[in-house]
């Protein structure tokens, strides 16, 4: 007879099978958490570990100027990267890889050799390099599009647009400041490979592309730039000073036109020395000494530093006590030379050893009297001239698109304002402004008293030119009334027309100015014999279009603002105003007086012979500095660009094609309207490589015409069988 399970034996059957369905439950849920909760992440992690991903750079936007200019692009150029569980031979690989780039066959193994996924051998290489290591079709080795960045006017515009760092990220400028916009997305090469890196044959590659940057059109007209570049560099060498800033300002929208700052830099090459000078200086600094200079370098005087504008800012002083009704531009003053009333100081006029005497506002402008103006800021009141400093922005940054602006410095509040820094804020010392705020106030003055906000973008634009982010001008307040802006006008006319901004007077345009000269301030104390020397103008004076503010830094010699930077000023503004189309207006005494000006006709694409005799019938001359020349050579450029109005028997630069080579560099032609034959011919006789689109004749290029660029650039070109 068969005995029956006990109950001892029952219990632990079934605490067993308990314990197996506990446990199988537990790992069902532990598997749908698994699959269900922590999959995904899982999974993302499984393909890290099979995939190898290599970076595909996006191609950075590009900067124009307000024209269409190409200011900043990003040229065609590759990058050779090791994957080093490919490599079959690493000895042999090292040796030939380093043959072909030039490079030290040891630091070539060292980089295929480690025990790595990927690693980059060497970035920006040229097409030739590209290709002769293609060629070889070595294992392990991959050759990657991508770009590099390059500014083909070099220094031009440097303190606007800036540079970017070897991966193409914005480090200064416009190319920071954009820097999120400009530089894309980047796109990724992305294959499957085992645990020991090799590709794994049943599974393809996969490109992931790169979405490209947007572009930034500038306020910057290049034409004008380059007229300010050029002034700058030319009181620069006459004046042998420190630096010279120049800003042209369009007083209606707050668009900075040009702004320059000299001497400036590279930015292909931002860390190294302008001249020879420089590179002695640098030879036997520090790193840490060598970073500070080129930081100075890299400084923008214009937004970065702040000094005493002197009689400059009378202006604002008789803006604010016109605007309260305190005076008007005849109100009577008198000058004997100084200000004796203010207990334990006496202050001079500019001419206190031959005052003034009696004389209007108007005139006193014009003269340039410190005593009139102390006696206007006393009229005004410290309570009233402040709270016009403050709304004519100083003290407070204007918000324009570069880093590092500074506030300037102006009294904390009214309380500190005693009577000595009433007087001498009155004539524009006691107070330190930034030239961009005191070219944004001069624009409000100018205006009909608007204070807007500068620009320098005025919009982010796509492949398509489609308009993504537009800036549009911002008036921040109004701070006088038209009829006040009106007065002023009138009287800065004066200075320039009999008083001390005479050296700016331009026949046929109605300029109206201001000089200002100021001693430096180094180390909180006035250094003697270190000036400042400035002038600020607005032209024309019955509708101004531009402001322009001149500052030369320790010129060497005369130092007056009227001597060293109202004839720049004045220069600058008739080449400016021409260019901009802008009609004179003669009296019959200038009439008499004024010289015939021609417009320069468009010589490019013509021979040396043609535009001869071209340039000979409008009454001008031409040279060229090619050693060269025959008559059929063509010109490929010119200077001053087609429609300028210049002088009869102006002498005109023309470049000749011979004359575009020269070290690594090439100048680009012009190939609008040409064949893909002859297009093929021009650029094969340079040395620059191609890329072409479309088929009939090139209604596009990049880059354009009369850049400076590498000689192992590949050249975009588009055609159509329409020309355009």
């Amino acid at each position: 007879m068969l005995s029956l399970p006990r109950n001892v034996s029952k219990r632990r059957l079934i605490l067993a099978f308990a314990m197996i369905l506990i446990i199988s439950f537990g790992l069902i849920l532990r598997l749908g958490y698994i699959q269900l909760v922590t999959g995904e992440e899982l999974k993302k992690g499984a393909l890290e570990q099979w995939t190898k991903g290599i970076e595909i750079k996006s191609k950075r936007g590009i900067i124009y100027d307000r024209n269409g200019k190409k200011l900043a692009i990003s040229i065609s150029s590759y990058t050779v990267w090791a994957n080093p569980a490919d490599i079959v031979d690493p000895d042999s690989t090292a040796k030939q890889v380093a043959k072909v780039l030039d490079m030290d066959e040891s630091v070539v193994y060292e980089k295929i050799t480690k025990k790595r996924n990927v690693e980059k051998i060497k970035q920006w290489i040229d097409r030739d390099e590209a290709k002769e290591l293609r060629k070889l079709k070595l294992p392990g080795i991959e050759i990657v599009d991508d770009n590099k960045r390059f500014y083909p006017y070099e220094d031009f515009a440097s303190h606007i647009i800036g540079f970017t760092d070897i991966d193409n990220n914005g480090l200064y400028g416009i190319e920071k400041t954009y820097d999120k916009y400009l530089s894309g997305a980047p796109g990724r090469w992305v294959r499957i490979e085992d645990a020991r890196g090799k590709q794994m044959p049943y599974d393809g590659e996969r490109v992931y592309d790169a979405e490209d940057g947007l572009h930034a059109v500038l306020t910057i007209d290049e034409t004008i730039q380059h007229f300010a570049e050029k002034a700058a560099m030319e009181s620069l060498a006459t004046t042998k000073a420190k630096n010279v800033s120049i800003t042209v300002m369009e007083p209606s929208t707050g668009d900075i036109l040009a702004m320059v700052n000299l001497p400036q830099y590279n930015p292909n090459s931002p860390r190294d020395p302008i001249d020879e000078e420089m590179e002695e200086k640098w030879a036997n600094l520090s790193q840490e000494e060598l970073q500070k200079e080129w930081y100075d370098m890299w400084r923008n005087f214009t937004i970065n530093d702040s000094y005493e504008p002197g009689s400059t800012f009378k202006t604002i002083v008789a803006a604010a006590a016109l605007e309260e009704g305190i005076v008007d531009i005849d109100s009577q003053f008198y000058c004997d030379g100084f200000v004796r009333d203010i207990p334990g100081e006496v202050l001079k006029c500019v001419r206190w050893y031959n005052p003034h005497g009696a004389q209007t506002l108007k005139e006193g402008m014009e003269n340039s009297c410190n005593v009139v103006f102390v006696n206007l800021g006393r009229r005004l009141g410290k309570e009233k001239l402040y709270k016009y400093i403050k709304a004519f922005g100083f003290g407070e940054k204007t918000g324009i698109e570069l880093t590092g602006e500074q506030e300037g410095i102006i009294p904390s509040d009214i309380d500190v304002i005693k009577e000595i820094n009433l007087a001498t804020m009155s004539y524009g010392h006691g107070i330190a402004v930034t030239p961009i705020q005191l070219v944004n106030a001069i624009s409000a003055i100018a205006n009909g008293g608007n204070l807007m906000k500068p620009r320098l973008v005025s919009k982010l634009i796509d492949n398509e030119n489609n308009t993504v982010i537009e800036n549009e001008p911002e008036a921040i307040r109004q701070v006088i009334s038209k009829a006040t802006s009106d007065d002023m006008l009138d009287m800065m006319e004066g200075v320039v027309s009999t008083g001390s901004g005479v050296s700016a007077y331009v026949p046929g345009y109605r300029v109206a100015g201001k000089t200002g000269t100021a001693q430096k301030i180094i180390d909180g104390r006035y250094a003697p014999g270190k000036y400042i020397g400035s002038f600020v103008a607005a032209a024309p004076a019955d509708n101004p279009q531009i402001v322009v503010l001149v500052i030369v830094d320790e010129p060497v010699g005369a130092y007056y603002g009227g001597s060293v930077a109202a004839p720049v000023a004045g220069r600058l503004i008739e080449e400016t105003l021409a260019y901009l189309d802008v009609e004179k207006q003669f009296t019959e005494e200038e009439k008499a007086e004024h010289e015939y000006m021609v417009k320069v006709p468009d010589v490019r694409n013509k021979t040396i012979e043609e535009a001869g005799e071209i340039l000979a019938e409008a009454g001008l001359r031409y040279t060229t500095e090619s050693i060269h020349v025959v008559e059929d050579s063509a010109i490929v450029g010119q200077f001053p660009l087609p429609g300028t109005e210049v002088s009869e028997g102006s002498i005109i630069d023309l470049y000749l094609a011979e004359e575009f080579k020269f070290d690594d560099k090439v100048i680009m032609p012009d190939l609008k309207g040409k064949s893909k034959e002859e297009v093929m011919e021009i650029l094969d006789d340079i040395g620059l490589g191609y890329r072409f689109e479309g088929e009939g004749w090139v209604v596009d290029q990049n880059p354009e015409p009369g850049m400076k660029i590498d000689i192992n650039s590949n050249v975009e070109v588009e055609f159509s069988n329409v020309k355009k």
